[in-house]
Parts: structure tokens; sequence; C-alpha cells
């Protein structure tokens, strides 16, 4: 692939990411909506309670069901941890949830990871489509810098990364590092995000997810600009 269709692939990544930065927007205004209407949040409130309830009783259990959904999210671009962090917080407050959350979306992206390098490309197949594959490949190898790497798995939906370098078979070590580093922003940003929803302070909620988004935004651009000014392998 010479770099001008490397250059042309690039937009459609581009696309995919402001897809995934309008579905955040929705959410966040969704979130303003739900605390701004009394009968809502109030409804919500006293699901989270039943839910806390359930959770004082079987307490293993609903830490592990927090962090097995959180690693579900990190491996399946459908399931959202948001469904999960509203409750986490309810019960256990924001440092404990940063905790859980980043825990699961670390054993969530290990587990991506693992299905790739061991299943290979049928199953990566599955969960990245065949043409975003291709480009991907395209850019990135096993021997791509760890900066690169870094910006890939901040940029990137997390399940893009875990089934792709563990397919190429990156260096786990480095991966994890990755991996490791780039949740625990997102994953703090994602817990005070509910912890301001249930508090109904929406100018706060408005302000971190504006930083989300113009966090994400900025490590696309810096990885296209990384990715664009070299061909395809030469990231190495």
């Amino acid at each position: 692939m010479p770099p001008l269709t490397l250059a042309r692939g690039l937009p459609k990544l581009l696309k995919a990411n402001w897809t995934r930065g309008l579905v955040f927007i929705l959410l966040c205004i969704g979130l303003v909506v739900v605390a701004s209407s009394d009968a809502l949040h109030d409804g919500l409130l006293r699901m989270l309670t039943v839910t806390e309830t359930l959770i004082t009783a079987y307490p293993v259990a609903g830490t592990l069901f927090v962090i097995l959904f959180a690693a579900a999210a990190a491996m399946l671009a459908f399931v959202s941890s948001a469904v999960v962090v509203p409750v986490a917080v309810y019960k256990w407050g924001a440092p404990i949830s940063i905790l859980l959350l980043w825990v699961g979306w670390t054993l969530g992206g290990v587990c991506a990871y693992a299905l790739g390098r061991t299943l290979g490309r049928p199953v990566v197949a599955y969960f990245i489509s065949s043409d975003l594959l291709a480009r991907l490949e395209a850019r990135v190898s096993r021997r791509t810098p760890f900066s690169v790497i870094l910006l890939f798995q901040l940029a990137m939906p997390s399940e893009v990364p875990g089934y792709l370098l563990g397919l190429l078979r990156y260096r786990f070590v480095l991966y994890l590092l990755a991996l490791s580093l780039t949740e625990v922003p997102y994953a703090a940003a994602t817990v005070y995000l509910g912890a301001t929803f249930l508090e109904r302070r929406r100018g706060m909620l408005l302000v971190i997810g504006a930083a989300v988004i113009i966090v994400s935004l900025w490590a696309f651009h810096a990885l296209q600009r990384r990715l664009s000014a070299v061909g395809p392998r030469r990231i190495e």
C-alpha cells in the first residue's frame, strides 16, 4: 500500500472516531436531561437503592459483576460501562469505583489480546471489520514504538488495540503497560461523570464530558499525524 493510499484510508478511521465522540456527546446530553428531571432522577435513585441492597447482601458477587461487566465493555463495542458506573459510585464512592473500572477494563483488554494472539484472524475479524483490520495492519506491526502504541490505545475504542496487537503478537508487557496507563484517566473521568450525574451537578458533568472528548480527539489526531508521516510498516 503506497503512502497516498495510506493517507486516503485515514479519514475512515477519523469518521469512526467522530461517530464515537457523537455517541458520547448524546450520552452526556441524556445524563443532563435525566439529572434535570426530579421524577427521572428520583426513580433512578430508587433503583440504585435496591441494587445497593443486593450488593450488600452478596458483596463478592456484586463486586465481580461490576468488574466482569467492565471487562466485557472493553472487549465488545456494543457493551457500555455506563450501565454499571452509577451503581458502583452509589455503592462504593468514586475511588473504589475507579479501581473496579480500571481492573475490569484492564482484564478485558488482556482477554482481547489473548484471543487475538491464540485464536488468530478468524476471531479478530469477528470483532473488527475486515476493512478496518486491513488498514490498521498496514500501519502497525509488532515492532511499532511504544509511544505510538500509547497513542493508539488512547485514541481508539478500547477493544480494537487488544485484538489487533494480540494478532500481531506485539510484546505483551508493553501492551499491558500502555493499556494500564491509558485506562486510568478514562476510568477516573467516567466515574466522576457518574458521580456528578448522581449529585445533579449538570455544569461539571458537561465540563468532564467535554474534557474526555477533547483528549480523545487530540490523541486520535496525534496518532493520525504519526501514521500519515510514513508509509505502511515503517513505524518500526
